[in-house]
């Protein structure tokens, strides 16, 4: 770790954390501040536990805006999940007592493990992301500072001024006052025409195939809730979110920024909601990826290498919502990606929840799974077996007989998705996959998976050798599919 600093490798960015002893900060470990003395050096696995020891945010390096681990969205364990619950907000939300029931296990015992682990409990894990989010509405728009306490989830305008100056040495007066090009604040952030929304950064580590994963929503857009602008390699995608507190539209665009990130706005009925759905989108573009160890492990197959060096950084879509993503999978059965953005699309516009303020052709959210396990869904040009199939997972998610939150354990969930009529392996692989972000998923009866395996030359027998990273090996060869059906002559 310590050779990790000394050459300021973003690889490891949020993989880990640095303090210095003598200044009392930590960072990450690409700061470019002058490397310290290895005696006075210590390492914490999250920015919550720097901060629970004593130690406050460097100002240069913002070590609480790096990209999260990729650790936590491989683990299944009861940590991983709990990670993502709390990015997710739950605890916010919820408290500890929400997260310990989701999890099934007693509030001191998710204490003890995240402790055990990660070096913070769950309360020091949310406070530390309550944080963040409170520093970029400081920095970003004119609230009053009130108003971003009770919106970044604190209980009080006191807990919030402690918890600034706390971890960034500095009140949240002197915190806006310290953003670059403070004359260019934007204003109102709930307002799509005319206000900017809340602009973000969202890092990532490594290259990124930006142009793979733009394509592959393109390709999937649902008219009424999704849209993409302009031309290939400066595109922007759009679209609406259904959020705990209300409701939201996110605009991604497609140009990598110098430092690795995704500009990123959102535009928000309910401020409260902004942690949520900066981690929905993160989860959606699979920003948090480690694509150094996906490409050393897929690059040591022959048949897989080259795919990886065509590709540097190719990335495993998720989902924005899972309940979204489990209705779209079953929309996809046995037809054409094509034929299930038309059917995802005519599900919208029947049964979609319409917009207060509808922004270009984004007018409707995504309709709640309790609405279509009820509806008819006669205006659905498919056989009434797959309509059956729809209520009855709309109807498993809507009372819970299925859980697809970031907490939810993946075993369970594909075992509760297979116990349903209609549900086959390739459906429960998929949802597992995106809704869930399984990064080890294979779908072998998938017919354009096998078509790239076969134009790659790769055995099924070497599967094994591609985990704990099968779903990025599918990727590739969904990819390679894809491309030699553009370029028959290949």
């Amino acid at each position: 770790m310590y050779e990790a600093v000394c050459s300021s490798d973003a690889r490891f960015d949020g993989e880990f954390f640095f303090a210095v002893s003598t200044t009392g900060i930590y960072c990450r470990p690409s700061c470019p501040a002058t490397t310290p003395k290895r005696q006075n050096v210590c390492f914490f696995p999250t920015a919550a536990a720097a901060q629970g020891s004593g130690f406050r945010a460097c100002r240069r390096c913002r070590p609480d805006a790096v990209p999260g681990s990729a650790a936590w969205n491989g683990r299944a364990d009861a940590v991983g999940r709990a990670m993502r619950l709390i990015g997710d907000g739950v605890v916010d939300r919820e408290g500890v007592a929400g997260l310990a029931a989701r999890l099934g296990y007693s509030a001191r015992q998710v204490q003890r493990q995240l402790n055990a682990e990660v070096g913070a409990g769950p309360i020091a894990l949310a406070r530390a992301q309550r944080a963040h989010t409170a520093r970029i509405l400081l920095q970003t728009t004119t609230m009053q500072a009130a108003e971003i306490a009770f919106a970044a989830g604190f209980a009080s305008v006191r807990q919030f001024n402690d918890t600034i100056r706390e971890i960034y040495a500095v009140t949240p007066l002197e915190l806006r006052a310290a953003k670059p090009g403070r004359s260019s604040r934007f204003g109102s952030v709930g307002v799509v025409n005319g206000a900017a929304g809340v602009p973000l950064r969202l890092a990532y580590r490594g290259p990124y195939a930006a142009t793979e994963v733009f394509d592959h929503l393109a390709a999937r857009a649902i008219t009424g809730i999704e849209e993409i602008d302009g031309e290939r390699g400066r595109r922007t995608y759009r679209r609406t979110l259904s959020l705990p507190h209300g409701t939201g539209i996110a605009e991604v665009g497609e140009k990598p920024g110098a430092g690795g990130w995704l500009e990123c706005r959102l535009h928000l009925s309910d401020l409260r909601d902004l942690t949520t759905a900066t981690q929905r989108m993160r989860r959606l573009f699979d920003l948090d990826a480690d694509p150094h160890a996906v490409a050393e492990r897929l690059g040591s197959d022959p048949a897989l290498a080259a795919l990886v060096a065509l590709r540097p950084g190719l990335r495993a879509p998720g989902a924005a919502d899972p309940h979204e993503l489990a209705v779209r999978a079953v929309l996809g059965q046995q037809v054409s990606v094509a034929a299930a953005r038309k059917l995802g699309s005519a599900l919208v516009g029947a049964y979609g929840r319409p917009l207060a303020v509808p922004s270009g052709t984004l007018t409707r959210v995504f309709p709640d799974a309790g609405v279509l396990a009820e509806a008819a869904l006669g205006e659905l040009g498919m056989p009434d077996s797959r309509r059956t199939t729809l209520r009855t997972v709309t109807g498993a998610l809507a009372d819970g007989t299925v859980r697809l939150d970031p907490g939810a354990d993946r075993d369970e969930a594909e075992r509760a998705l297979l116990g349903l009529r209609g549900i086959g392996p390739w459906t429960a692989g998929y949802i597992r996959m995106r809704a869930l972000g399984d990064p080890d998923v294979l779908l072998t009866g998938d017919v354009a998976i096998l078509a790239g395996m076969r134009h790659a030359g790769a055995e099924a027998v070497a599967a094994e050798a591609w985990r704990p990273w099968r779903t990025y090996a599918m990727h590739h060869f969904w990819n390679a599919a894809a491309e030699r059906r553009r370029t028959p002559a290949a």
